[in-house]
């Protein structure tokens, strides 16, 4: 693709995402939502490829079904409250219609079954921009209607987020839908404490996309998409393989990675608000999804290749690629839990 065309695009996304945080009516955030959707399509399906073809389609045709219920459920709240603003949606039907529409935008469950066969289709690069990016202008929507919302709907939306992230990863063989349903259960931890410690949710999404960002850079340098090719990746580069080992735990939340801070502190917003079953379910859900980080790790370090890997192993160096964005990325996801006052104060 032209560098010219791709640099509008991602231009647009920007301005989407920008759009949809300085809106307070309903309609330009609604606009922004548009705007993000078709700026990424085109890098959705520039492979030409008939899956990458069928990701975009179906990417395309689940946006526009949640920004039509957008538009609807703000319709609904004009109008019975005479309301376009976002923080004044007061109707109890349209604030969970909205809340529906935006978990769908997002991913989270029950309405996540697109996520991760988009994400199969679609390359490392443009994963990491819709694991990330695409996922900023919704969740800020989400945060301003959490105070609205009923608690129960967010709380069983979180609840089944964390079961279907954990589960659904277990018996997963492509690296691309792994990290799906891991998103699919970090979205759920998020959206637990939106409404009782806001500042919390911020903190978690902000460690979310260091993890992420991490694990999908390093994947890309690699070159793995499956996990029978994460074999050979010790023999190519194991500095590189060793630190992966450690972002992926930090994904499962393992101490003392920075993957464990948000997870405490939820953890422990949820015992003080008396919430002692959902923390109990939450935190069995998070040993879940240990499990199948383990299991990459295992597959990544404790396999020899040759005696799982049924082609011919690659012998040619791999091209060069920027490695100072996966540093940056590699040193957040794994270096940060010290700083866990800092940066619940910043954020408070």
């Amino acid at each position: 693709m032209n560098p010219y065309v791709i640099a509008v695009l991602l231009f647009s996304l920007g301005l989407g995402t920008t759009l949809t945080f300085t809106s307070s009516h309903w309609l330009l955030a609604w606009m922004g939502l548009e705007v993000n959707t078709l700026a990424i399509m085109p890098l959705m399906a520039q492979k030409h490829h008939p899956r990458a073809v069928e990701a975009t389609t179906k990417y395309f045709l689940t946006q526009a079904t949640a920004a039509a219920t957008i538009l609807f459920a703000s319709t609904i709240n004009a109008w019975s409250c005479g309301q376009w603003e976002i923080t004044h949606l007061s109707d109890p039907t349209a604030s969970a219609i909205a809340v529906v529409a935006l978990a769908l935008k997002i991913g989270l469950a029950p309405t996540h079954f697109w996520l991760p066969e988009v994400l199969q289709g679609v390359t490392l690069t443009t994963g990491l921009i819709l694991s990330t990016w695409q996922k900023l202008a919704p969740f800020a929507l989400i945060m301003q209607v959490a105070e609205n919302a009923h608690p129960h709907l967010l709380m069983a939306l979180a609840i089944c987020s964390t079961l279907v992230g954990g589960w659904g990863g277990l018996n997963q063989t492509q690296l691309r839908k792994i990290l799906a349903y891991s998103s699919i259960a970090h979205l759920g931890w998020m959206i637990l404490v939106a409404q009782t410690a806001p500042q919390m949710t911020m903190l978690a999404l902000v460690t979310y996309i260091v993890m992420t960002s991490a694990a999908f850079l390093t994947l890309n340098n690699i070159n793995a998409t499956k996990t029978i090719t994460l074999a050979s990746s010790w023999t190519k580069a194991p500095m590189l393989s060793t630190l992966a080992c450690l972002v992926l735990l930090s994904l499962g939340g393992l101490p003392p990675l920075t993957g464990f801070m948000p997870k405490w502190l939820i953890l422990q917003e949820m015992v003080n608000q008396g919430f002692l079953a959902t923390a109990t379910v939450i935190a069995l859900t998070a040993l879940i999804s240990l499990y199948f980080y383990l299991r990459l790790t295992y597959a990544m370090t404790l396999t020899l290749s040759p005696a799982t890997i049924h082609h011919s192993a690659p012998w040619r160096a791999p091209a060069k690629r920027s490695t100072l964005p996966l540093s940056f990325a590699i040193v957040g996801a794994t270096c940060l839990l010290p700083l866990t006052p800092s940066a619940y104060t910043l954020l408070g």
